[in-house]
């Protein structure tokens, strides 16, 4: 069984949505679902409180979310298998953890979309806002493993701490993005804030569109890396303009951040 969700009041607190996911509700039945309780403040309230709970019209392990959560915070938390659908906006920590399955969302996410994100596909229609991608705080390992793709904006210190996994981001970037990156790779579509790469210990980030000004800790690299180049655009170019060009393009390699003895690279794709 798979279910719809769709919301009919807003909570007046934020609430901890990790339990909406295609695993926890598809063995249960609808009286169940709407008793499942969520964290909100201190009290626990059944999603039958804020929900018309409806069976879904999709194969096995779908779960539907229909209306604004943006009250709700780490939807997709832990997802292993299976595909959640949120046709609205979203809380902060979208996706935290998940190592398998589906997320996507039709609006925007706040902060920490992808944290330690480990597996699996998290594609975002609207906007994200600050360290997407990145570690929680007080952790070492922002993204260790699959796909975050954007078709919006994101906001500050995008990947910061990443260390395996893509990035994908079609619209603009704030400042800071890669900081501190191990490893991974990230593809901006737009126009990028200041300090790319700060503290870049190694890795790969992918300017098809405007570039900023390298910090003076990044240095031009005359090496021939076009098999590597066209390799990593042949890839890139599944997710549409503006990187389905980018095998056509010139390329200029800058590696860093030599501040950290780093040998990430910055791609700029002419």
């Amino acid at each position: 069984m798979n279910w719809r969700l769709a919301l009919r009041r807003a909570p007046t607190l934020r609430v901890d949505g990790r339990l909406l996911s295609p695993a926890h509700l598809r063995h249960l039945g609808a009286d169940d679902v709407r008793r499942v309780a969520l964290a909100s403040g201190r009290d626990r309230i059944e999603l039958g409180e804020w929900f018309d709970v409806a069976p879904g019209d999709d194969g096995a392990d779908v779960l539907r979310l229909e209306g604004d959560l943006s009250r709700f915070d780490a939807i997709g938390a832990g997802l292993r298998e299976g595909t959640l659908h949120v046709r609205g906006n979203v809380g902060d920590a979208a996706g935290l953890g998940m190592t398998g399955g589906r997320l996507a969302i039709a609006g925007d996410a706040r902060d920490l979309a992808g944290c330690a994100m480990r597996g699996g596909w998290l594609e975002i229609g609207g906007d994200v806002g600050d360290l997407a991608a990145s570690a929680l705080p007080g952790d070492m390992d922002g993204m260790v493993g699959g796909t975050l793709a954007v078709r919006g904006r994101a906001g500050a210190r995008l990947g910061d701490r990443m260390r395996r996994g893509t990035v994908v981001i079609h619209g603009e970037v704030g400042d800071f993005a890669a900081s501190r990156m191990v490893a991974g790779t990230l593809a901006l579509g737009g126009a990028c804030g200041a300090m790319p790469g700060w503290g870049m210990r190694r890795g790969s980030v992918v300017f098809a569109g405007t570039a900023p000004p390298a910090a003076p800790t990044f240095v031009d690299v005359r090496s021939d890396a076009g098999v590597f180049w066209q390799l990593l655009a042949r890839d890139l170019a599944r997710f549409g303009p503006p990187f389905d060009d980018l095998a056509r393009r010139r390329m200029t390699r800058l590696a860093g951040d030599l501040a950290v003895q780093g040998k990430g690279e910055l791609l700029v794709a002419r």
